[in-house]
């Protein structure tokens, strides 16, 4: 799948997301791009994990254990880790978006609405152990124009679509 492909492919769940949850559709696009490597990934491909969303006491769905790199002390090292497994990318963009609207570490996030800036916040607020996530996922961001992707704050008041975006099989 080319980038193109891709940002076509989910594109539009972010952008509807974005109406709803004000997380900017620019920022969706670019970290499901670079934490999925544009869905090349065994973890996006095989089980839907757009974002490498591990799995905690508080998931009650399948899992699969999988190497990973971490940063210790800004020193990359491998890992076995145990994932979240969905049953779609829509599941895997619903998901991340319930934590980062329910974490309150990323509150502070929610005050911008360009996906670079909100970028930078949720990196500052520790999303990731790359030191340089933030700028990964701007240099995505830039050079792919999906800052086009974001919907003006003005348009982020209308009621969600019928059907609700977050109502899926897995609640």
């Amino acid at each position: 799948m080319t980038p193109n492909d891709f940002i076509a492919e989910i594109a539009p769940a972010a952008r509807e997301l974005a109406a709803i949850t004000n997380i900017p559709a620019s920022f969706t696009v670019a970290q499901a791009a670079l934490e999925s490597g544009w869905a090349k990934s065994l973890l996006a491909q095989r089980y839907f994990n757009l974002f490498g969303v591990k799995a905690d006491s508080s998931w009650h769905g399948p899992t699969v254990a999988l190497p990973t790199t971490e940063y210790a002390n800004g020193k990359p090292v491998t890992v076995q880790a145990v994932w979240r497994v969905y049953d779609s990318w829509l599941a895997s963009i619903q998901d991340r978006a319930r934590f980062l609207l329910t974490n309150p570490r990323y509150q502070p996030a929610f005050a911008y609405t360009t996906g670079p800036l909100f970028a930078q916040a949720v990196a500052a607020a520790g999303y990731a152990t790359d030191p340089e996530y933030a700028s990964k996922l701007i240099a995505i961001i830039r050079q792919h124009g999906l800052s086009s992707l974001d919907i003006p704050p003005s348009q982020t008041s209308q009621q969600p679509p019928t059907g609700g975006f977050f109502s899926s099989s897995e609640e």
